[in-house]
């Protein structure tokens, strides 16, 4: 018995094996711009500038020697975000394991949220000039402040008491995002924390837009899936007059943008695409890769980086029709004087 024991403790230390400390694979490298933006969304001088922003919150202290480096750390988050790849393919790609990429996007993405502050609504008198101007090139629409809409980001299914309020009218699990743009396509209020099944209508009135929207020159553009109000403009539902059906040709070329905006944003990060299939990881989590994306989107438009080609636009409306007309007395008013102007 006892030859047997020492046989089985010899035999398990031939089979242990001693760790083996690869060479980082580091596309900086060896990767051009041009190379670098079609994987990571990014050139080499701003995933060093990006690195140098997050580098307090994502480098550890540690006495190992085999520590994953900053840059890595955002070049493989950049990676899984703008492909939409497994975590295993990553890993593998930057020579780590899927554990520590797993813990690498998570860290990364909760330190762009915290540190990278660029969703910001126009404040400034002059500031919503230039907004006001930029809408009103597109198609004569006046004094609009911003686009307003939802999107839907498959998230992985789930199970417990909350999975049917994720499960989103295309019945599949999501999130339900509503976001604000303006012209230039950039983002400049997100509210990313609602389950898929969750009606827009019900995010905006429980958003921080309405107060920040009171006493405002200006007002918001929205689909019929939002009830009409002195600061959000929506569509007729039923136009006659030329006056009328010019309105609600001019609102919806305008309002247009945020749709665009969602296209260009899921084309740069599949992640968030349905082509992607779904982030795989709980609620929380995924909503914090999903600011991180859209404070990223907003540095790639001020870097001036070049638009994915594959952009998809959302062409239907995003939820049910809500036909609210006359609900509102002092909203049509304003509503009606409008219409005159076209």
């Amino acid at each position: 018995m006892a030859a047997l024991v020492i046989f089985n403790v010899i035999n398990r230390r031939a089979l242990r094996r001693d760790p083996v400390f690869r060479d980082r694979t580091d596309d900086l490298d060896f990767l051009n711009d041009d190379q670098l933006i079609a994987r990571y969304r990014f050139p080499r001088q701003s995933i060093l500038d990006l690195t140098d922003t997050l580098r307090d919150a994502i480098e550890r202290p540690s006495n190992r020697s085999n520590a994953i480096p900053p840059h890595i750390q955002v070049m493989t988050t950049l990676r899984i975000l703008a492909m939409g790849d497994y975590l295993s393919e990553v890993a593998d790609l930057h020579d780590i394991s899927i554990a520590s990429a797993s813990r690498v996007v998570h860290s990364v993405c909760a330190a762009i949220c915290e540190r990278i502050q660029n969703i910001k609504f126009p404040r400034e008198e002059a500031e919503q000039r230039r907004v006001n101007e930029m809408f009103y090139d597109i198609s004569s629409f006046p004094n609009v402040l911003g686009a307003i809409d939802g999107t839907l980001i498959p998230i992985q299914g789930m199970s417990g008491d909350d999975e049917p309020n994720y499960v989103c009218r295309k019945q599949y699990h999501a999130i339900n995002v509503q976001a604000i743009c303006d012209a230039e396509l950039k983002f400049t209020n997100t509210v990313v924390k609602w389950p898929g099944a969750t009606h827009d209508a019900f995010i905006l009135a429980n958003s921080n837009i309405p107060t920040i929207m009171e006493g405002q020159n200006g007002w918001l553009l929205g689909d019929s899936g939002y009830g009409l109000k002195k600061w959000l403009m929506t569509p007729l539902m039923n136009p006659n007059s030329q006056q009328e059906i010019g309105y609600n040709k001019s609102h919806c070329k305008t309002r247009n943008t945020v749709e665009r905006a969602f296209g260009v944003l899921k084309a740069r990060f599949r992640c968030l695409h349905k082509t992607g299939e779904s982030l795989q990881f709980n609620p929380p989590k995924c909503c914090k890769m999903i600011g991180a994306c859209f404070r990223l989107h907003n540095k790639a438009c001020s870097d001036g980086l070049p638009v994915p080609e594959d952009v998809d636009i959302q062409q239907l409306a995003h939820h049910n029709i809500i036909n609210d007309d006359q609900q509102n007395n002092e909203a049509n008013a304003i509503r009606r004087r409008l219409i005159q102007r076209f």
